[in-house]
């Protein structure tokens, strides 16, 4: 007969396995549970941004243009997802541009699609990307790499040729202009008066003066707008013009003044950059003010044309003419606290400069609304635009800080009177009743605007030169625009705001999406320097080999340049078996390296998705039956 203490063992060890069996069931039903939510929750549409700036949120501009969708957008997604020679950085940029178009698809409903094309080398898709005008980057195979989206509604497209991961703080901007570009049935135009050759100049043949290229900003502004060059002297104001730009106008004509203040008082929008001192104007002309104090005292405001702002807080920091570096005081440097930060135009904006520019205030007594969107600091003062040519020395001696604050850019708004009261200028009143046109001239004459108005003035033209917000360099070889101020955007934000786009201005540059692991970086670097020493050894024997060849070269006599040696045909046919070698060698590095990397990925991808959970639920186990031992005892 079996004693109490057998018992007891035996019914330890019946709970003991009861308890194992619950515990591995319920290990079982917890994985099935999680198995079910994720499969229920695949068919619920249920999004949270968790990212510190809300990366992969949209705006409320975009949302605001999504909602308002007249007609459905089918946004075609370019990428070359098939090619061998993507680097993962680049593949991971394309993931996270997918992602977010998936955003627009989801806000919209069902009125924007995404449609994905791997355009591969000779396919349809290749064909379909030429056609759009899609950029594709020449690789090393020959192959040519996509990575671009076009928007067509209807019978309207428009496309982004090349999707940089260096501008992707920009994407949402650049992805909702062109779904709001393409809901419009025409292009809204831009008529620009310029005395500059911002529109360029063609490269005429040898001997003849230099060209010039096209200014980028009207490169950027032609892709949104149609951009109409009115000529200085005989052009005119077109009836469908949405928004007229007097850029450096100097020696505005009459005629075309006046159409300028018969535009405003119809309601157009005009933006006016008024320079007291071009240094962009090469022309011969010893006159290089373009302030039109005609129309300017018409709007309210008015610009001194011969005095230049001096700001010592703002100073640049430039070669001077002993080709020293020196802070000049006349080339501006906004920071934030010099820009605007209640305007749409400039709220977010962080730095601009400015080389040489003027003073706007408003007139006493004028009735209009004049906001500044760019000024001066307290340690500030103006100086003849004369001194500008003498050095900074000389306006050091003379400055005296004012009280006053100096605005360079106002935003104007409010109802105007004519600035020709005697109705048009002579040449456009009728001399004979049988001049109709002319007669009409004076008949449509608008002496008062019926609406308010907006009108940009800045004190000057050289910000939008090239060279004073970008720089270029070779990407892929591409040549891309590196942006190292917000002089661009500036121009950009008020042409979106003056032609009626104010959602597109709301649209906030996204947030830094690269925020790398530190230690995925250093074991970059340990991979990169491990490979570098054999790339750099292949290198130099690449050198030394060309080298030789050389030196066989310079102990030929003259007349034996053109017949070579044995000993220079034995080292050609070495030196070309050496090159074979060596460029295979260095392809061989670079993959490599890739593959390093890549193995890297592949090891974090493992230890996030599989064996941390996994050392959670083992973790988890081992706690329970610890427990359950305890309890037994």
């Amino acid at each position: 007969m079996p004693d109490d203490k057998s018992n007891n063992n035996k019914s330890n060890n019946n709970r003991f396995f009861k308890s194992s069996v619950y515990s591995a069931g319920g290990l079982v039903m917890v994985f099935v549970i999680l198995i079910l939510v994720n499969v229920v929750f695949s068919h619920v549409s249920l999004r949270l941004d968790l990212t510190e700036d809300n990366l992969y949120s949209l705006s409320e501009g975009s949302k605001k243009i999504l909602s308002n969708l007249k007609q459905d957008v089918t946004i075609k997604f370019f990428y070359s997802r098939s090619s061998e020679d993507l680097s993962p950085a680049f593949k991971t940029y394309a993931g996270r541009v997918l992602d977010f178009l998936s955003e627009y698809e989801h806000f919209s409903g069902s009125k924007i699609q995404i449609e994905q094309y791997d355009p591969k080398a000779d396919s349809d898709e290749e064909e379909w990307a030429d056609k759009y005008g899609l950029e594709g980057v020449e690789l090393a195979t020959g192959d040519k790499l996509y990575l671009g989206l076009v928007a067509v509604a209807a019978d309207q497209e428009e496309a982004i040729k090349f999707l940089d991961p260096r501008k992707e703080q920009n994407l949402e901007y650049d992805i909702t202009r062109i779904i709001s570009r393409v809901q419009k049935a025409r292009k809204l135009k831009i008529g620009i008066i310029s005395a500059l050759e911002i529109f360029g100049k063609p490269y005429p043949a040898p001997g003849q003066p230099q060209g010039a290229p096209e200014w980028m900003f009207l490169k950027e502004l032609k892709k949104t707008y149609e951009i109409d060059q009115i000529d200085m002297k005989s052009g005119a104001v077109a009836d469908d013009t949405d928004l007229l730009i007097l850029f450096h106008a100097k020696g505005l004509s009459a005629d075309l003044m006046y159409q300028t203040d018969q535009f405003v008082l119809k309601g157009g929008n005009v933006m006016v950059f008024a320079d007291p001192l071009s240094v962009m104007d090469i022309s011969r002309s010893p006159i290089k003010s373009s302030v039109p104090k005609k129309l300017l005292g018409a709007w309210g405001i008015e610009i001194d044309s011969d005095q230049a702002v001096v700001d010592y807080d703002y100073s640049t920091k430039l070669r001077g003419q002993d080709n020293q570096p020196e802070d000049n005081p006349l080339w501006l440097s906004l920071k934030s606290d010099a820009l605007n930060s209640e305007n749409l135009i400039t709220a977010k904006l962080e730095s601009m400069i400015l080389p040489v520019v003027g003073s706007i205030k408003k007139k006493e007594g004028a009735t209009c609304q004049v906001e500044t969107l760019l000024t001066s600091s307290k340690n500030s003062a103006t100086t003849p635009t004369s001194d500008a040519r003498g050095g900074v020395d000389k306006i050091r001696q003379k400055f005296a800080p004012t009280p006053e604050d100096y605005g360079f850019a106002v935003l104007v708004t409010g109802t105007f009177d004519t600035a020709f009261p005697d109705g048009p200028p002579e040449g456009k009143k009728p001399d004979a009743p049988a001049d109709n046109n002319e007669k009409k001239a004076v008949e449509d004459h608008i002496a008062k605007s019926k609406e308010k108005t907006s009108i940009l003035v800045v004190a000057d033209a050289d910000f939008l030169y090239d060279g004073y917000y970008m720089s270029t360099q070779n990407f892929l070889g591409m040549t891309i625009a590196n942006f190292f101020n917000d002089n661009l955007h500036f121009f950009q934000n008020a042409c979106e705001m003056m032609t009626g786009s104010d959602e597109l201005i709301n649209i906030r540059s996204r947030g830094k999406f690269e925020r790398p692991f530190v230690k995925v970086r250093e074991l970059e670097k340990s991979a990169q320097a491990k490979w570098l020493a054999t790339e750099q050894k292949l290198v130099a024997e690449y050198e030394a080999a060309k080298s030789r060849l050389e030196a066989l070269e310079n102990k030929k006599d003259a007349s034996q340049k053109l017949i070579l040696s044995p000993d220079q045909e034995k080292e050609i046919k070495k030196f070309e078996a050496q090159n074979k070698q060596i460029n295979k060698e260095l392809k061989e590095v670079r993959k490599k390296l890739r593959a390093d990397i890549e193995a890297l990925g592949r090891v974090l991808k493992f230890i996030n998705i599989l064996l941390i959970p996994m050392l959670v639920a083992f973790t988890g186990v081992i706690y329970g039956l610890y427990r359950q031992n305890k309890s037994k005892k």
